[in-house]
């Protein structure tokens, strides 16, 4: 995700849940370290060779051989640097300067252009308007993605909405409807399983009998990196009343963006049902810089009017300091209201000035605010049940160590390759 030409940000696009292509991912691309060159034959084998010749050679053959020698000096001295090479490549920080170092040459001029004859150059300009032309229609289809994900939002929207009946405990579900196989229960015996049915009908006695499923999205939040680093302890009591999340998409022929709204049950903190958190986005190329277009942009996002009920908003915190006056001496306490850390800043967020120039700071915050927003959007509501359980953040984790396995059996293949390499020295 990165502020564009046009003052956006570009999405990173992950695949829906209906299984369309979303925006694509905007992970830097890995560098991998060429694997080490064929080595030529040990040096000393060689030397040796030369030694059991001497005898027979003229002092015109003695000339080649000083210069086979030079030669394979060379040789000897590319392998170490080659050798350096690899073991430089497997630094993670100079990965880290090195791909910045590409980044910040990318569009950059190389000389070669200005090189070549006018001809040529006028055909090149002939292929960038035809690369125009690809952006529009990249973006015409990123208009049709949105149009897609309208239509199956459409149709994913009754089971989102009996999922919130079940969790707000307006609809109990039925026993069919609650058969689930877990894979640990598969090897059970049938003798196991009546004993563990019976323990947990002893539970359900002693406790109360809950309401729906309590507090399920302060659990969903909790649960995932991304929303628990926003969480406030103050924040808690709060999200237990956030009864459902619901995704909204732009009507038909208006400018493509989405809402996020946030319904919460009547409560102590606040007088409104509805949250609303929407983002304003953009999948058009920038007249100035049509090749930067990647993908619809993220332009703006606007939040909502909080109305707090008095001495309950978290989003601000009073303080209290001593002033001394300068001629007096006397001290006197001023009380203070300053911003405070809260999930609840998420629906007042900075505004984008119309030239779309932000200060850094800003730029931070509006990132992370469109991060949170499309993450909300494509993971969270789609497969919330799966966060609350945490089998979706196990998924999440492996994707991580199958990409951390490869790493490993490609720092084995090279440290195969060098062990097998003879002028290897593993000192260096």
């Amino acid at each position: 995700m990165y502020m564009s030409a046009g003052g956006g940000i570009s999405l990173p696009f992950y695949r829906h849940q209906s299984g369309v292509f979303s925006p694509r991912s905007a992970s830097p691309p890995h560098i991998r370290a060429s694997p080490p060159a064929p080595q030529a034959p040990p040096y000393s084998a060689k030397m040796a060779d030369l030694d059991n010749k001497e005898q027979e050679m003229d002092p015109a053959d003695m000339e080649d051989v000083e210069e086979v020698e030079e030669e394979e000096t060379g040789d000897d001295e590319n392998s170490k640097a080659r050798q350096l090479t690899v073991q430089m490549m497997q630094n993670p920080e100079i990965l880290a300067a090195l791909q910045e170092r590409l980044d910040g040459l990318v569009g950059s001029p190389s000389g070669y252009m200005e090189s070549l004859p006018k001809v040529v150059k006028r055909r090149v300009h002939a292929l960038k308007n035809l690369q125009v032309k690809c952006a529009h229609i990249e973006a015409k289809f990123y208009e049709e993605v949105h149009e897609l994900e309208r239509k199956y939002a459409a149709l994913y929207q009754p089971l989102f909405d009996k999922r919130s009946d079940i969790v707000k405990a307006v609809y109990e579900p039925t026993d069919e409807e609650c058969e689930w196989k877990a894979a640990e229960e598969e090897e059970l015996t049938e003798e196991m399983k009546e004993k563990a049915k019976v323990k947990e009908e002893k539970k359900d006695e002693e406790k109360e009998d809950p309401k729906g499923i309590p507090e399920f999205w302060l659990t969903v939040f909790k649960n995932v990196d991304l929303l628990s680093d926003m969480l406030q302890e103050h924040d808690e009591p709060i999200l237990k009343h956030l009864q459902d999340i619901k995704v909204k998409f732009s009507d038909p022929g208006q400018p493509m963006s989405f809402s996020l709204d946030f319904h919460f049950e009547p409560n102590d903190f606040f007088s409104n049902t509805l949250l609303t958190k929407t983002y304003k986005m953009r999948s058009e190329p920038d007249e100035t810089e049509p090749f930067s277009f990647d993908g619809p942009e993220i332009m703006g996002c606007t939040g909502c009017v909080i109305d707090w009920t008095k001495g309950k908003n978290v989003t601000l915190k009073t303080i209290k300091k001593k002033q001394k006056h300068k001629g007096r001496g006397t001290v006197r306490t001023v009380t203070k209201t300053v911003p405070n850390d809260s999930f609840f800043n998420f629906f007042t967020p900075p505004e984008v000035p119309e030239s779309g120039e932000l200060d850094e700071d800003s730029e931070a915050v509006l990132a992370a605010d469109f991060e949170i927003g499309h993450f909300i959007r494509e993971r969270i509501v789609p497969r919330a049940v799966l966060y609350f359980t945490g089998e979706a953040i196990e998924d999440d984790d492996d994707d991580y160590d199958e990409e951390g396995e490869e790493a490993d059996d490609e720092e084995g293949e090279e440290e195969a390759d060098e062990e097998n390499d003879p002028d290897y020295d593993p000192k260096v």
